[in-house]
């Protein structure tokens, strides 16, 4: 069963088979692929990027991050980047997504030049790293000026409702030649008053829940990672709640 089409288009983000294809069946319109959401989503695994591809229809955006942390990568990350795109090429996803930093904050417009034309005739999106530049406006610029065609932006601010202001600004200025494309902090109830608010025309979603782990031996003394326990839950996407987002956008247009 699939789920109602939104006249705004949904990009869902997901980090495993089950979730992409209940983004599908709740009517999402394409996928951004990660691994490690906690650290804001780095490049997904060979295995994974297959398995997603062969289980949805949907159009598989892979985010091309080698590392959690900040935007400014040496040599060695950069050719790693380069190398996570033509195997996602490859393999046939169909974009790739990535954020390329100076230290003081402008966009690397070389580097992300380079990384675009590698990607050709994929679709490209540059990610929220641009809600880390200095300025946003010239850095709007300078990724019209590359090419790319959407950039990821909560407006600066910790959720796209807090940014709508400048998210409204950046949509004003591309002037249809990239895609401003609001994310973080959108759900059900809030993503029809973002749309009104800016006139955005793409959005980009989570939507994630945490579950229960089925483990049923724990050894709380352990863990794998910064946060608690954190290996005693995990983060889904359900095909109700994407299904509910794209009603609540149909029901705002």
């Amino acid at each position: 069963m699939t789920g109602i089409t939104p006249a705004v288009l949904v990009e869902v983000c997901v980090d495993s088979v089950a979730s992409a294809v209940a983004a599908e069946r709740g009517g999402a319109a394409r996928l951004e692929l990660c691994s490690a959401l906690g650290e804001g989503g780095v490049t997904p695994s060979t295995g994974l990027m297959e398995l997603v591809l062969a289980a949805v229809r949907l159009p598989v955006h892979v985010m091309i991050r080698p590392r959690g942390g900040d935007f400014c990568y040496d040599a060695d990350e950069f050719k790693a980047m380069g190398r996570d795109i033509a195997h996602a090429k490859r393999i046939g996803a169909h974009g790739v997504v990535f954020g390329i930093l100076h230290a003081g904050g402008t966009v690397d417009v070389a580097r992300s030049r380079e990384l675009r034309e590698l990607a050709l005739p994929l679709s490209v999106t540059f990610h929220r790293a641009f809600d880390m530049a200095a300025d946003f406006f010239p850095a709007l610029e300078d990724l019209c000026g590359i090419g790319v065609d959407r950039v990821l932006t909560s407006g600066g601010e910790a959720t796209s409702i807090a940014g709508s202001g400048v998210i409204s600004q950046l949509i004003r200025q591309s002037r249809g030649r990239i895609v401003v494309m609001p994310g973080s902090g959108i759900k059900p109830g809030n993503a029809g008053q973002l749309v009104e608010a800016t006139g955005a025309r793409e959005i980009h979603v989570s939507l994630r829940t945490s579950l229960p782990s089925p483990m049923q031996h724990r050894n709380p003394k352990v863990s794998m990672g910064s946060a608690r326990n954190d290996e005693y839950q995990r983060f889904v996407v359900l095909e109700e709640e994407v299904r509910r987002l794209c009603a609540a956008l149909n029901h705002c247009a």
